[in-house]
């Protein structure tokens, strides 16, 4: 293979809001280029999880190279690296973004704008990028790509000439669209004869040549069997291989400045070469990172436990694997009085959540139980000391609490202006705090507040991340007929009045069933939560209170009533005292069954907590 100078590569990325057809256009993209035979071409391409394909959405970033010869018959490498849409895969946005010099702005031209889009529009802009302007789906019978254009050229401060029209799926536009690359997007930068320095903007495990980076090499260049060196984590170790993604991964002699592709390293953990660090040399390698190293930080918590306790080995094994595949998951050991031995998993969010319990359950054939989400909070002690609890059976006693810090987002929501009411009443009772409204009409202009009529209104809100988790975007959605967008991002931790609320079934706390919620919702939460568990315990032999309490103080109970054997049934007559006394056997005989007796809960109740009624 030849080397491409570093004047003929441009290397890029598609940002979009989900579902704006990014990995259709990525599909056209490389079709166009004959970087895959049409027979090969598969749809969502670059999309290589079942599930990804199932739920048409990206989880993991991809990366391709294509060749293309421009007008001029010049050949050029274009490195186009395929980004996720959920704001849950926000980071790996931002890596991405760190390894290109331009990005595709795909917009769909049925919906237009939308919350992600500007999040990631403004991720671009702090990057520097040169963005293009594209709208998507151009030809769908309910399109309006000039209304959507001239939005976008207001909102963001294009040309209208700027603006290209293209569908990825009919390819109408498209080969503009590579021409608009090759022409606006400017080549790398760097230093070719200086130390190696490679920004790893992606990884996954390789059973035979261990973590397999996915870099972009800004200085220098790296061949395969070359010592390296990650600067923020410090390991070191051999390239095994080198090379490029086209878009099976296709071994080369080297990498040079400019270009994307991959380095084998032969380590046995995606944690040795995290997202994020610089690759260099250990001989003469660089002194100076590419850029700070941030790892990514989990922000939701739950309990995943087997089913079966005797599956805990394997929901270990399985867990170790899916780890090396996934940096972001964090997991670490925990015993439950209710559930038994499982394990505390830390998330991205609630769409990774859920992907790693699907993938856990296909994959290895478990089945799983998992506990209500959960944030992780900063608890400040009457000593001056603060500790992080993420798990609520963990928090220490209100005795020795000086305050609770929760963390809180800043919340985007972008809906049309007829349902201004409704999503502040829903924002208002999760304890959201409103920041700023401004109006966008049609034609992009930005009006006062209580002009605009038929156009559409962004919302900027603080809002705490514990009443965002549940089924706040699912309510977003149904209150405004799915036609709201939201967008958020870690704002800082606040002080509350937060309380833990217990659950005690029969006098016994269920750790699994406890959780942290504001001192003026904890009598609904408790209420609303005892009166479904009276539903789904099974009735006993014995009565079982169930209750709610905070502290020693009991805010809610129901009674799930005794199963009763009617053990006067063989007695016709006689005297009365012959009756009394096989009731009063069969009362002690139930107090003593009260006492050793165990309430099996079953898995419903655990799930009860997700769908209690804010």
């Amino acid at each position: 293979m030849t080397a491409t100078s570093i004047s003929n590569i441009r290397n890029f990325c598609i940002i979009a809001h989900i579902d704006h057809g990014k990995s259709t256009l990525a599909d056209r993209l490389i079709a166009e280029t004959g970087a895959i035979e049409h027979r090969d071409l598969l749809e969502q391409h670059l999309d290589t999880m079942d599930l990804e394909r199932e739920r048409g959405i990206t989880i993991k970033a991809q990366a391709v190279r294509l060749s293309y010869q421009s007008n001029d018959k010049s050949i050029f490498q274009l490195n186009l690296i395929d980004t996720p849409g959920h704001v849950d895969f926000t980071y790996e946005v931002s890596r991405s973004l760190a390894a290109c010099e331009g990005a595709l702005l795909v917009i769909d031209a049925t919906q237009g704008i939308q919350a992600q889009t500007l999040a990631n529009v403004y991720l671009a802009i702090e990057r520097d990028l040169k963005i293009i302007p594209v709208i998507n789906k151009i030809d769908l019978d309910a399109a309006e790509p000039e209304r959507v254009a001239a939005e976008v050229c207001q909102s963001f401060g294009f040309n209208e000439s700027e603006v290209l029209y293209v569908s990825g799926k009919t390819g109408d536009g498209v080969n503009d669209l590579l021409d608009a690359i090759v022409d606006r997007i400017p080549q790398p930068k760097g230093n070719e004869s200086g130390p190696l320095r490679a920004l790893i903007f992606d990884s996954k495990y390789d059973p035979y040549k261990g973590v397999i980076a996915y870099v972009r090499v800004f200085d220098g260049s790296i061949s395969s069997r070359s010592n390296i060196k990650l600067m923020a984590k410090g390991t070191t170790g051999e390239s095994l291989e080198v090379g490029s993604f086209s878009p099976k991964e296709t071994p080369t002699k080297y990498l040079s400045t400019g270009e994307v592709g991959y380095i084998a390293t032969g380590f046995k953990e995606v944690g040795d070469a995290p997202v994020g660090d610089t690759v260099t040399t250990l001989e003469n390698g660089s002194i100076y990172p590419w850029e700070t190293y941030t790892p990514s930080k989990p922000m939701v918590f739950a309990g995943l436990y087997p089913a079966d306790g005797e599956n805990y080995s394997d929901l270990r094994d399985a867990l170790e694997k899916l780890a090396i595949n996934d940096a972001a998951l964090t997991y670490q050991p925990e015993q439950s009085s209710a559930l038994g031995s499982g394990f505390r998993c830390g998330f991205l969010g609630l769409l990774h959540m859920e992907i790693i319990q699907e993938r856990l359950e296909r994959e290895y054939d478990l089945t799983l139980l998992a506990t209500a989400p959960g944030v992780s909070y900063q608890v400040v002690l009457i000593d001056g000391a603060t500790i992080e609890v993420d798990n609520p059976a963990e928090m220490p006693s209100p005795q020795s609490i000086a305050e609770i810090k929760e963390p809180w987002l800043n919340l985007n929501i972008l809906a049309p202006d007829s349902y201004i009411g409704t999503i502040m009443e829903l924002v208002n009772n999760r304890r959201g705090e409103l920041g700023g409204m401004e109006y966008i009409q049609a034609s992009g202009d930005l009006v006062e507040p209580g002009v605009a009529q038929g156009h559409r209104v962004m919302f900027e809100y603080k809002v705490p991340l514990s009443e965002v988790l549940i089924d706040f975007a699912d309510q977003l959605k149904s209150r405004t007929q799915g036609y709201a967008s939201m967008d958020y991002s870690l704002s800082d931790y606040r002080a509350g009045k937060l309380v833990k609320l217990e659950i005690l079934v029969n006098g016994e706390p269920v750790d699994a069933l406890s959780f942290v919620a504001h001192k003026t919702n904890a009598y609904q939460h408790g209420r609303d939560l005892t009166s479904k568990l009276k539903d789904l315990i099974p009735r006993q032999l014995f009565e079982v209170p169930i209750q709610a309490a905070i502290g020693n103080k009991i805010l809610a109970r129901e009674t799930v009533k005794a199963l009763r054997k009617n053990v006067l049934a063989k007695c016709y007559g006689g005297d009365v005292s012959r009756k009394r006394k096989l009731l009063e056997k069969q009362a002690q005989g139930k107090k003593r069954m009260k006492m050793v007796g165990r309430v099996e809960i079953p898995q419903e109740a655990f799930l009860s907590i997700l769908k209690m009624e804010r």
